[in-house]
């Protein structure tokens, strides 16, 4: 079901503007201004890419993704070859490094729940959780200028043999130093009710001012408003 949001080609990948930025939107409920298709500075959702290494290759019972650059829709992927290490990267640069190990399942119905769980969660970082965590160190994003970048993301399963994959977030966690910052995201994968595993993503906020309440309900509401 999620095959429509890229192209691939004699083993390339590659990205529309309007597939990236209607995956973001339709799947993931994130509306970074960054995902727009008439957006200057546009960049292929990091979970976009989450999600096809997990219909390609599928689930690892650990797995670290490192995002090292940002893709465009100029950018034409390279699919390597099934390994530990999977980097993603055209001729120039990587952009996804994923290193990956133990047991592996490639169950769509898993696959596809897993994929639409954390990207809804992922999503949701603004405002949701991202404000209410800067604002308690008494910070905010630029509202001028907001960049909030994904930086990596990892699961650790005891098991992939799910049948009921559940995702519980749990409490973020802001650091900032000067005007950079960091965000990580925690969680937890339960089966029903039996934990299975746990992860966490990370996001890099640059450009970091001084909380100002206004601006930030602006900014808040502006975003509320490209929702639709």
């Amino acid at each position: 079901m999620l095959n429509h949001f890229f192209h691939e080609n004699n083993n390339t990948l590659s990205f529309t503007r309007e597939q990236a930025s209607q995956f973001a939107k339709e799947v993931a409920g994130d509306y970074n201004p960054l995902h727009n298709t008439d957006a200057k500075r546009f960049c292929v959702p990091g979970d976009l890419l989450f999600a096809v290494v997990l219909l390609k290759y599928g689930i690892s019972q650990t797995m670290q993704f490192s995002f090292d650059a940002m893709i465009t829709e100029k950018s034409i992927i390279t699919l390597p070859q099934p390994s530990d290490t999977l980097v993603f990267s055209d001729d120039k640069k990587a952009y996804v490094t994923v290193n990956r190990s133990g047991d592996n399942n490639t169950d769509p119905a898993c696959v596809e729940s897993i994929i639409k769980q954390y990207v809804a969660f992922s999503g949701e970082a603004f405002p949701h959780i991202l404000v209410p965590a800067m604002s308690a160190q008494k910070v905010m994003i630029n509202p001028k200028r907001p960049m909030v970048m994904y930086q990596s993301m990892a699961v650790d399963f005891d098991r992939t043999d799910i049948q009921n994959p559940v995702l519980e977030p749990l409490a973020p966690i802001f650091s900032a130093e000067g005007k950079r910052g960091s965000l990580t995201l925690p969680f937890h994968w339960k089966d029903g009710d039996e934990l299975v595993g746990k992860g966490e993503k990370i996001m890099l906020v640059s450009g970091i001012v001084d909380y100002d309440k206004p601006a930030m309900d602006e900014l808040i509401e502006h975003y509320n408003q490209s929702m639709g």
